[in-house]
Formats: structure tokens, C-alpha cells, sequence
């Protein structure tokens, strides 16, 4: 056996009181490929950010290639052979690829770039990589994200990267492209450079991982070959206790229409969608990024406006009728939207959790301008223990949360809202298999009050395991609605993928 690339030996990191990492272990070897798993807050980026130098451990020993290791910043981690691709990208769109992969490594004379040099080491690693047919020359924002995804793995290998590190890679790819990253990765793995995975989905693990290491609050709780666990197994690794069912149903029955969609059309998408949306119901939305999925609820909910066509509410509150202006008369109206964005605008990162779970309604703690913030307090307690929450207090900033916290404190809105319709969209991307099952069965217990959840996800998978029914769209439209037991993903990928024509 060769060996290790790198070993991490009881790796301890404390912030004040709170000890993130209790000494972690793990070795890499080359050409391996392992998951780092755990759920929000098990310490996997604290442990990441120790190994790219952004961060010092305060205990433990880490070595690279047989020798100590302890970068004083991300640049020395550069140097000795560590690379980071993180799920947003660090490039600069206005730079050419050139420039990106060689950013902060140019070769150059007299402060001029010798572009004759330097051209060859960036074909070398496209051609690597797959991507002989990438120009060097072309700017990084006209490219997808995939392939900007590429571009960050180039620079990795022109700095004769080691070990590269891949942090939710396929959070934002379509389900092809994440198809051609896995082949990436492969081709890495048989030039030798060991590879750690962090990633919620297990099938991708299943796909491209040999080897899995799990963290626990802060600890190496297990490990081993990913072939010989089942993902129950894992999942109880992870999270300390039998899940249960990875998708728990809860019984549910649809009702009666409370939200109407009278072919909507925004400024550029959705077009002429009409769909119905009814009591108890999960109505999933599936499609590619660009289908206009995340407009469709924006126009719903008041954040985008409507150019043509009727959003209504046949009966809901006493009232029936065209949705009131604006997002102000939607949330009075009992509608409720989780963002797919929660760092920018699903939630107010510097606000505490009580200020993010009660600012859609104030009302019940709020007498002559003043705020009682002991009984808010309490009530923003009780929804802690509800959906298990984990934080110091109600108090607490949400930026301090991990993000399945800060998804659940997005969700505990719309409910202390006591919204009736709940706009999901894509609410368990980035967030640990055991919070996913959390949300699921929380979605399932809101269809049972008699809730209407409009659940948008580009993984077929939940849509199909969660919903009652499944719209499929693209470009615009929706293509085709189903109960979700006459779907399979690959008719709802075949949808998603439909012509101009077919779309019509």
C-alpha cells in the first residue's frame, strides 16, 4: 500500500467555548478518492479550512507527502500542493481562462507576461482535463458553470496540486454536467492526485468515493470502504441514531384549489403557465437551471412582477379573487417563500434567529412601536425545539448558523407566518441527509394541516419520493403534469429537456 498523501492526527479546533473540531483523523492516499461526510456543523469546514490555511489547528499534527504540514495562509497551502474548489468559485469573470488558471503564478519579464509561455501549461491541463476544445482566450463569463468549475480545476493542476479538495461540486450543475465532473475526477484519480468529496447526495458518493470518512461534533465517529455500508448505515454514522426512512410520508390528502395560475407569464419567464394548486397537496416543480422554476414562484409571490395572466385564490380566507400587489398583500394573503438564495435574500444574515423566524409578522409581540422580546423569545423557542434548530439561543446570529440551521430558520418563517400556500425552491440543497429527511417529513406534517406546498428541486429524486404531483418545465412552460407515481427521472429528464416546440 503506498504511502499516505495526506494524514491528519487528532486535529482540534476550539472558538471560545465551542469546540469544533475533537481530534479528527483521516489519511489519503494517491489516487484515492474519499468522502468527507457529515451533517451542517459536524466540523468539515472548520477541518477544510485548517487544510487550506485559512484557519490553525490548535492541536494535532497534519503531514504532506511524509513531512509536516501547517500552511500559514491559502497561498502557502498553494504552494505546498493543496487546492480547494469550493461550491461558489473563486474566478474572475472579466479574465480570460489564460489568465484565471494562471492567476497568481504568471510567467513573466520585466513585469510583461510571456503569453508564449504560459499557453502551453494552460493546454496541457484542459487537455487533461477533457477539454482540449476550451480556448484559452475566451472570457470566464461567457462559460457555464461547469465549465467555469473546469477552469478552477486547471489552475489546481498548473500549481501541481496534490490533493484537491471538492466542496458541494455539483450544487449548482445540471445533472449531465455533474455526469462530466465525476469523469474529471476519474481522470485525476488515475493521474495519481488524492481527492476529498464533501457532499449531501449519496448516490454521488456511491458514484465517485472508494473511501468515506464521517464527522460527528467535531469527532471521526467512522469510515471504510463506501461499497460495504448501506446509506442507512451511513446516514447513522452521521447523525448518531436510526433515521428511519430517508423520505418519511406522512399521510396526507389533497383538498380543494386554494392557489390558481391563469396562463402567467413574467417580463421574460415563466410563459403561459397554468397549474392548480390544491389543499394538502405537494406539487413538485421539476426542471433544468434556466427553466424558469425559481421566476415562476417570484411572480407568485410578489417579488417579480406579472405581464400577463392571473395568479388567484378561488377560496382562501374568506376571499376569492386576483392576488393582492406586491409581496406585502401576498404574506397577508397567506403566502409564504423560501429563497433558493438564503445567504442573499432568504435571510438577514446579521439578524438574530428570533428577528428572521418573526419579521414576516410582528403583529402578536408588538404594542404601541414596542417589541415584547421575552415572549418572542419563547415563541421563537418552541419553533427551535420543533424543527431542531440547533443554536445558543434565539438570540444568536443566523450568519453563525450552518446552513441547515439557517434553511430550518427560513422555513420556521413561513410557518410562524402561518402562510397556507408555501413556496419551497430548492429548499435541502447544500443541507446533511438527516436535516433532507427533517424538511421532507415536515412538508408531509404541513400537507396533513391542510397546507399547499409548491416544492421546486432539480433533484428528481425527493420530487418523486415527496410530492403528489410533479409539473415538469422548460423554457418557460410547463411541459407536462403528473401524479408523481407515473414519472420516472427519466421521463421527467426527457421533459426537461423538451424543444422549443415541444415546450409549446
Amino acid at each position: 500500500m503506498a504511502d499516505p498523501l495526506l494524514s491528519m492526527h487528532g486535529v482540534s479546533k476550539r472558538f471560545g467555548a465551542t469546540r469544533a473540531l475533537d481530534g479528527v483523523s483521516f489519511e489519503l492516499r494517491p489516487g484515492e478518492v474519499m468522502a468527507l461526510l457529515g451533517e451542517n456543523g459536524a466540523g468539515k469546514s472548520t477541518l477544510m479550512k485548517i487544510l487550506s490555511g485559512a484557519l490553525r489547528p490548535d492541536a494535532g499534527r497534519i503531514e504532506l507527502l511524509g513531512n509536516p504540514y501547517l500552511p500559514r495562509d491559502p497561498h502557502a497551502a498553494h504552494a505546498a500542493g493543496v487546492a480547494m474548489i469550493y461550491q461558489e468559485l473563486n474566478l474572475a469573470p472579466d479574465l480570460s481562462v489564460e489568465d484565471n488558471v494562471m492567476l497568481g503564478q504568471e510567467i513573466g519579464r520585466a513585469g510583461i507576461l510571456r503569453r508564449g509561455a504560459q499557453g502551453p501549461r494552460v493546454r496541457e491541463a484542459l487537455s487533461r482535463l477533457g477539454h482540449s476544445d476550451l480556448r484559452p482566450e475566451t472570457p470566464v463569463g461567457r462559460l457555464s458553470v461547469a465549465v467555469r468549475q473546469i477552469v478552477e480545476i486547471a489552475r489546481a493542476l498548473v500549481r501541481r496540486a496534490r490533493v484537491i479538495v471538492f466542496d458541494e461540486p455539483t450544487s449548482s450543475l445540471t445533472r449531465s454536467d455533474a455526469e462530466r465532473l465525476f469523469d474529471v475526477i476519474r481522470r485525476l484519480k488515475r493521474d495519481g492526485i488524492g481527492i476529498v468529496y464533501i457532499s449531501h447526495f449519496l448516490e454521488e458518493i456511491r458514484s465517485v468515493c472508494g473511501l468515506f470518512t464521517v464527522l460527528r461534533d467535531g469527532r471521526t465517529v467512522g469510515g471504510g470502504n463506501v461499497a460495504d455500508v448501506s446509506n442507512e448505515a451511513i446516514v447513522a454514522q452521521m447523525v448518531g441514531r436510526a433515521v428511519g426512512e430517508l423520505f418519511p410520508c406522512v399521510p396526507h390528502q389533497p383538498g380543494e384549489t386554494i392557489l390558481s395560475l391563469a396562463d402567467l407569464s413574467g417580463r421574460k419567464s415563466p410563459r403561459g403557465v397554468s397549474l392548480d394548486l390544491r389543499r394538502g397537496e405537494i406539487l413538485g416543480i421539476a426542471g433544468l437551471v434556466g427553466a424558469g422554476r425559481t421566476e415562476l414562484l417570484r411572480c407568485v409571490y410578489g417579488l417579480d412582477p406579472i405581464a400577463r395572466g392571473e395568479a388567484s385564490l378561488p377560496r382562501q380566507r374568506g376571499e376569492a379573487g386576483a392576488l393582492p400587489a406586491g409581496t406585502r398583500g401576498r404574506i397577508a394573503a397567506g403566502i409564504g417563500f423560501v429563497s433558493e438564495d438564503r445567504k442573499q435574500e432568504g435571510l438577514a444574515q446579521e439578524r438574530s434567529l428570533a428577528d428572521n423566524v418573526t419579521l414576516s409578522r410582528l403583529a402578536p409581540y408588538s404594542r404601541c412601536g414596542w417589541l415584547a422580546l421575552r415572549r418572542r423569545d419563547a415563541i421563537v423557542g418552541d419553533w427551535m425545539r420543533r424543527l431542531r434548530i440547533r443554536a445558543r439561543s434565539p438570540r444568536q446570529a443566523v450568519s453563525e448558523l450552518s446552513g441547515g440551521n439557517q434553511q430550518k430558520a427560513a422555513i420556521a418563517r413561513v410557518l410562524h407566518q402561518e402562510a397556507d400556500v408555501i413556496l419551497l425552491d430548492e429548499p435541502t440543497r447544500g443541507i446533511d441527509v438527516a436535516t433532507k429527511a427533517d424538511i421532507y417529513r415536515l412538508m408531509g406534517e404541513l400537507a396533513a394541516r391542510g397546507k399547499a406546498v409548491l416544492f421546486v428541486s432539480s433533484y428528481f429524486t425527493e420530487l418523486l419520493a415527496v410530492c403528489d404531483r410533479v409539473a415538469a418545465m422548460a423554457r418557460g412552460r410547463i411541459v407536462d403534469v403528473r401524479p408523481a407515481s407515473e414519472w420516472t427521472e427519466e421521463s421527467l429528464l426527457r421533459a426537461a429537456v423538451a424543444t422549443p416546440e415541444e415546450a409549446a
